[in-house]
């Protein structure tokens, strides 16, 4: 369960990714409180053309603004050319839409900026997390936060934002001209906005955690289609469609159903919001209008009240909009921060980059996931530098451990023993240095959807085609690589949809080799070639590697018993430790599986038939 980040982390966020970009965002308030400011003149105008210009009140002018107007004729030359009011209407419109362009012009170049800086930011931290923080959290939901809640958050700062600033300016400006005017009828108007943003602050409370509940049924719902899509082979494989389809449907009943229940908060809040608008704008037309008859007020200022009124209303109205919204954009902040507060993979001070072709230790190893049983326990042998090294064990005997406590995916606590590289121990080494000079082939390879010449030299971008196809040929992969239509260039799918098994673990095999790391691991990464191709890379690797510390996890007895020591782990402990023959001679566990494993074929391959 994620913890609840508090609403500072809002503005910690705002500010963070604000710089580089502030000046934006001043320029377009500046820029929008003038198009409000403009906005207020057009009632002005009309009041003056109603009451001074067609009506015989007084013209309510600063003074150098009536002497300039008598010296140009005064009244009689406005109502002989009322074409210069409306010019004076046209010219204000035009500037108020021109300083609306330059708004909106600012606030996207600050808000992009912003989102950029935060999806750059995003994306380098997520690369920089542990691998058991990826282990822990879904995909799907990863994805979510880094697209749909950026997305919330832009559209918040973009919009949003701004508008809480020139609505809080209209309110102010539009008041103090409505104050001047009429008291009475200004406090009438007056008096809807606190109810306004009252019942909105209520909402704002009830729908914050509806938001957050349909936010994170939308990750589990992106979670289930890209496992879906990802497993698609196992799915039709074992003719689970229809559980998959349920499954969904499941998820997607969840999240339709908290989204039809924040609509009847949502119905409730616009209809009661819609119900004190009307109150307000029909309040304020019958007191005007009595007003009006009265005396107490002329029809000039009567149109211009009814005019502020309805620019008034609809802003304040949508600020109780937005303070609704900011419960999603709040939601939204809070479930980035959760990602940017993760803390990143660090090294210990004064970390070191010695080198990393010297014996390989593992010292009194103990080691347990996080609330599971222990995986690893007392841990204790060699592998000598440039041997060959084998390690037999069950499922779930920590042969996969070992070599992610190595690579240092995984921290091995002090307490727990060390592993130690050349006398070294790894925990005082840099994690990138370690792990560039720790070659790895996973039992599951993944391939990125690029092209096989562009997978296979992954690891050293600027390296040529010769060195490439030489890699591929140790692979014995080269000759299928050269079938396909566009060779090398042959765009791979989705974790290599569009290669065998075999293939792809003979592509990563080459990925790997490009490396010429000093210490290789091959997790299981044979398992899906027949005997005769994995005796072939066998022999291939050997003259490859020449003084490399090869460190073989294989279920295959054939991958294994031409390594220099094999270690037999059973229940994360040691079991069995030697070479070939002195495993076979002690009649325990690796007697067992080479005695079930060792087909005819086998026998052939290894050049002992008849043992």
């Amino acid at each position: 369960m994620e913890p609840k980040p508090d609403r500072r982390g809002s503005l910690r966020l705002i500010r963070r990714f604000s710089k580089g970009f502030l000046h934006f965002f001043v320029f377009a308030v500046v820029w929008s409180v003038l198009n409000t400011v403009l906005n207020a003149l057009t009632p002005q105008i009309i009041k003056v053309a109603v009451d001074s210009v067609i009506g015989e009140q007084p013209f309510s002018l600063p003074g150098w603004a009536a002497s300039t107007l008598q010296s140009l004729g005064g009244r009689r030359m406005l109502r002989d050319n009322l074409i210069y009011v409306a010019a004076a209407v046209l010219a204000v419109a035009a500037l108020s839409g021109v300083s609306n362009y330059l708004c909106r012009i600012n606030i996207a170049k600050g808000s992009e900026g912003f989102v950029k800086s935060m999806r750059d930011t995003l994306y380098a931290h997520i690369q920089n997390l542990p691998f058991s923080w990826h282990v822990r959290h879904q995909t799907g939901d990863i994805i979510q936060r880094c697209t749909s809640d950026v997305d919330v958050v832009r559209n918040f700062i973009c919009n949003q934002l701004l508008e809480v600033f020139r609505t809080t300016f209209l309110i102010v400006l539009s008041m103090g001209i409505m104050f001047s005017m009429n008291v009475k009828i200004s406090l009438i108007a007056l008096a809807f906005i606190p109810v306004v943003l009252a019942y909105s602050a209520i909402y704002y409370s009830m729908i914050a955690k509806k938001f957050r509940r349909a936010d994170e049924a939308e990750g589990e719902l992106s979670a289930a289609v890209q496992e879906n899509l990802t497993g698609v082979r196992v799915v039709r494989a074992f003719g689970r469609e229809k559980y998959e389809i349920d499954r969904f449907d499941e998820k997607n009943k969840r999240f339709s159903s908290l989204w039809i229940k924040l609509g009847y908060l949502l119905g409730g809040y616009w209809g009661i919001g819609d119900l004190f608008t009307g109150l307000q704008i029909l309040v304020v037309i019958l007191v005007g209008a009595v007003e009006a008859v009265n005396g107490d007020i002329t029809l000039g200022e009567f149109l211009a009240f009814v005019s502020y009124n309805a620019t008034l209303v609809w802003p304040v109205r949508g600020l109780g909009r937005i303070l609704s919204e900011m419960s999603k954009a709040s939601v939204s902040v809070q479930r980035v921060n959760y990602i940017l507060d993760a803390e990143e993979e660090t090294d210990a001070p004064g970390a070191e980059t010695p080198p990393m072709d010297g014996d390989i230790r593992f010292e009194h190893v103990h080691f347990r996931y996080e609330g599971l049983k222990p995986v690893l326990k007392d841990i204790d042998f060699t592998i000598p530098a440039g041997s060959t090294f084998a390690i037999l064990g069950g499922t779930g005997s920590g042969k996969s451990t070992l070599m992610h406590l190595l690579n240092r995916l995984y921290d091995l606590p002090r307490e727990c023993g060390r592993i130690t590289v050349g006398g070294r121990d790894i925990a005082g080494m840099k994690r990138s240095w370690v792990r560039s000079n720790i070659g790895m082939v996973l039992q599951e390879p993944f391939l990125f959807s690029r092209t096989i010449g562009e997978n296979i030299s992954a690891v050293r971008p600027q390296a040529g085609m010769e060195e490439i196809r030489r890699a591929a040929g140790i692979a014995c992969v080269d000759e299928a690589i050269q079938e396909f239509a566009e060779g090398y260039d042959t765009i791979v799918g989705e974790r290599g949809v569009t290669l065998s098994g075999g293939q792809k673990q003979r592509v990563a095999i080459a990925r790997m080799l490009m490396q010429n790391a000093p210490i290789m691991v091959f997790d299981d990464s044979l398992s899906a070639v027949d005997s005769e191709t994995d005796s072939k890379i066998r022999e291939a690797l050997k003259q490859k590697l020449g003084k490399s510390t090869v460190i073989l996890i294989s279920h295959r007895i054939t991958t294994l018993m031409q390594a220099d020591t094999i270690l037999v782990l059973e229940n994360g402990g040691i079991a069995e430790m030697g070479t070939h023959q002195e495993l076979i001679e002690q009649q325990g566990i690796y007697r067992s599986i080479y005695e079930i494993q060792m087909s005819s074929d086998d026998r052939a391959l290894t050049g002992r038939e008849g043992d």
